[in-house]
C-alpha cells in the first residue's frame, strides 16, 4: 500500500534479569512461527483483528518451543513463550493508528529492570491462549495492512494505508514514578496520546489511553531508577 503510517522495531535480544539467555534464543524461534500468521495481515473496514484468531495454540507440533511467560504474577517457562513481544509491537503500532482498541491486557507486575527500553513503560500488551487476547477494529473506510519480519537483531514492523489519513499520533508518558507501599514497590504512569492536524501541524487533542498501576519484582537498586523515583 502506498501509504505508511508508522515503522518500529524492538530488541530481540536484552538482558532480563537472572533469566536464562537460551530463553531469548528461543523466543526467536517462537516469533518466527508467530509472526507467519500476521505478516501481511489485511484489516478491512469493519472487521477486527484478534491476535489468538490468527496465530493460534502455540504448540510442539506446531515448531513452538519453550520460552519465557509472564502468567499469574508469576515468571515461568511454557511453550510458545516469548510472542508477546509480537503484540506488543502491533499493540504500539495500532496505537498510531484510528483503529479501536476493543481488547488489551497488562501485567500486573514489572518482573524486570528496564535495559534498552524504547517505549514508555505499560505501553505493551499481554497475550495468553485463548482467554487474555489483543484485538482492535477498524471503524474507518480504508483498509488497513500489517506488515511484521525479523532482522538479526530486532523484531518490525510497519502498518499501512491506501490514502492518506489527515491526522499523525503520538504517544508518550506522563507521571511516571515508583512508590512503596505497604513494604512494597510499585511503579505507575500514565500513556497519552496527541492527535496532530499534518496541514497545520497543530495538535487537536490530547487523550488519556492508560493508567498503569504495577508491582515492582526486582530491587531499585540503581541510579536510573532512583532517579526516576524522584521525577
Amino acid at each position: 500500500m502506498p501509504y505508511t503510517c508508522k515503522k518500529h522495531q524492538s530488541l530481540l535480544r536484552r538482558k532480563l534479569g537472572s533469566s536464562d539467555p537460551i530463553l531469548q534464543e528461543n523466543k526467536i524461534t517462537n516469533l518466527r512461527q508467530s509472526i507467519r500468521h500476521v505478516d501481511g495481515i489485511i484489516i478491512q473496514p469493519g472487521e477486527t483483528f484478534s491476535f489468538w484468531k490468527l496465530v493460534g495454540k502455540t504448540t510442539a507440533e506446531k515448531g513452538y518451543i519453550e520460552g519465557l511467560l509472564l502468567s499469574h504474577g508469576e515468571v515461568k517457562t511454557g511453550v510458545g513463550g516469548g510472542i508477546c513481544q509480537l503484540a506488543n509491537l502491533l499493540f504500539w503500532l495500532a496505537l498510531h493508528t484510528p483503529l479501536t482498541i476493543r481488547e488489551r491486557h497488562h501485567h500486573s507486575f514489572d518482573p524486570f529492570p528496564d535495559d534498552q527500553r524504547a517505549l514508555p513503560f505499560g505501553s505493551g500488551a499481554s497475550v495468553f491462549y485463548n482467554y487474555i487476547d489483543l484485538r482492535f477494529h477498524n471503524q474507518t473506510d480504508q483498509v488497513i495492512q500489517f506488515k511484521v519480519w525479523l532482522t538479526d537483531e530486532h523484531l518490525k514492523g510497519s502498518v499501512h494505508i491506501e490514502e492518506e489519513w489527515s491526522y499523525s499520533y503520538h504517544v508518550f508518558e506522563k507521571n511516571h514514578t515508583f512508590l512503596k507501599a505497604e513494604g512494597k514497590n510499585y511503579r505507575q504512569n500514565e500513556i497519552w496520546r496527541s492527535v496532530i492536524d499534518k496541514k497545520t501541524g497543530n495538535e487537536i487533542k490530547q487523550e488519556l489511553l492508560i493508567n498503569n498501576y504495577s508491582e515492582v519484582r526486582y530491587e531499585l537498586l540503581d541510579d536510573i531508577h532512583k532517579e526516576r523515583a524522584t521525577n
